[in-house]
Formats: structure tokens, sequence, C-alpha cells
């Protein structure tokens, strides 16, 4: 039985949540129809999508949605993963009935009004997953606020959507790479730079921002963390990689060091 549909994206997938003959809550991924918000052709999907179940089974972690099984169908792909309770923290299908960061029920806005141990610890699993990411040998490309969940009745987070995490070293083929510019670090922007650990960890800073200031111009008067992580997330989102952090783990370390991990 469907429960929903999820079509308002521009990955060229279409998602469904199922309840199975066993009563259980899944989520399915499916590559290989055509989409509205999609310009590319289904088979890149499929073969994106494939991949991309490879990076779940590499990456398997507690806050990372499970992927149960995968299968080629007639004219397409499907993974099918465990159903993952909480709402996105980029619901862009939501912003006309709820703008982002302005009301109460976006959930952008809910997650900025959470106490600031639950959002400390919350930014502490999404790092700490990074490192793993980094430790397994991969990186993470297009992550931003759209891959997060957090189920606000139980202060658990889902990372829900690493489809295009690569296996490092990987070079910028594109230009301007997938991935919302909120996130991205220069390297993502230019061709033929390498993108890495040390991009990763711009990336993790503007996440720190889009938790507890602003992310688009990154101003300590709009920051309503501990003062000393504002500067520790300055420097992760330096544009000279050689300004910042040089591996996830150290801007960990310097993180906790500065008030970043209440425990």
């Amino acid at each position: 039985m469907s429960l929903c549909a999820f079509d308002q994206n521009d990955s060229g997938n279409i998602s469904f949540g199922l309840i199975t003959d066993q009563k259980q809550k899944v989520f399915l991924k499916y590559a290989g129809a055509r989409t509205v918000n999609h310009d590319g052709e289904p088979t890149q999907t499929i073969e994106r999508l494939r991949k991309a179940t490879k990076a779940y089974d590499d990456l398997r972690h507690p806050v990372l949605v499970k992927l149960i099984d995968q299968c080629d169908t007639p004219s397409g792909f499907a993974a099918l993963f465990e159903w993952a309770d909480g709402d996105c923290l980029h619901a862009h299908w939501n912003f006309a009935r709820y703008p982002k960061y302005q009301h109460p029920q976006c959930p952008s806005y809910r997650l900025r009004n959470l106490p600031i141990n639950l959002r400390l610890n919350t930014l502490h699993q999404i790092f700490e997953f990074h490192e793993y990411v980094a430790q397994k040998g991969y990186v993470a490309i297009d992550f931003y606020d759209g891959c997060i969940m957090y189920d606000f009745a139980t202060d658990r987070l889902t990372i829900c959507d690493v489809d295009f995490y690569e296996k490092a070293p990987f070079i910028n083929s594109m230009g301007r790479m997938w991935g919302s510019s909120r996130f991205m670090s220069p390297e993502e922007f230019q061709l033929g730079a390498v993108v890495d650990e040390v991009s990763n960890v711009f990336t993790l800073g503007a996440t720190a921002f889009e938790f507890f200031g602003n992310n688009r111009d990154r101003c300590l008067e709009q920051w309503d963390g501990p003062p000393a992580l504002y500067y520790v997330a300055c420097r992760a989102v330096s544009p000279e990689r050689e300004a910042r952090y040089q591996s996830i783990g150290e801007f960990i370390e310097e993180w906790e060091a500065a008030g970043g991990w209440v425990g």
C-alpha cells in the first residue's frame, strides 16, 4: 500500500512511502521514469542510483538511512530503504506555504529554535558521520540541509541522501557541480579542482552556520551559538583551502575544544 509519493526533486528519481504486506513502512526510490524537474536522461539516473547503492552499503552507520534491498526492473532500477520518521530540513515543496526560516511550521525554523544543546548534539552526529565517510575513503558531494531529516518528537537525526558521494580522490569534471551553493566549497565550482576531505570541512562549517547563524552572509551578529564556535566555523569556510582545517578530525577537535560537544 502506498503512503505517499515524492516527485518534486531534481534528481530524476521518484520516491514512494509504502507499507509492506508485513505492515512495515519502507521508502522506495525508483529511477527510470522522466520527471518534471530533471533535465537528464533516465538512463543516467538509473546508473547514478545503481552506483549510489554501493555508497549506502559502504557507509552503513547509525545516522544513515538503511538500504534494505535493490533490484533492476524492466525499465529502471529500484532501491528500498528503511522508513525514517522526521522532517526534511529543506522541504522546498512546502516553501509556498511555509517560507523557509520564517514560518513556525517550517522545519528549518523549528530547528533554529531548538535548545542549543540539541542543535550541538545533532551537529556532532553530522560531523562524526562525515569523519567516518572520510575514513572509508569517500568524499561527500551534494550534502546540504535537504539530506537531513530531523524527528522533532524524538530528537532523532537521519541522513537520508548520499546519492552523489564519491570515492576519493575526486576531480571536478563539471565546473559548477551538483549541490546547494550555500554548502559548496570553492573547489566545487572549479573545473579540474580536487574535491576532498578539506572541501568537506568547508561543507561542515557551512552546516554549522545553517544551525546557528546566517549561512549566506555568515556574520557574527546573527550567530546564536557559543561565540567561540563562530570562529571555528569561520575558519572551516575559508575560501582558501590552506586556511581551513586540513581534516575533518582536526575540525571536530577544534569544535569540541571551543564548546561544541555537550555529551
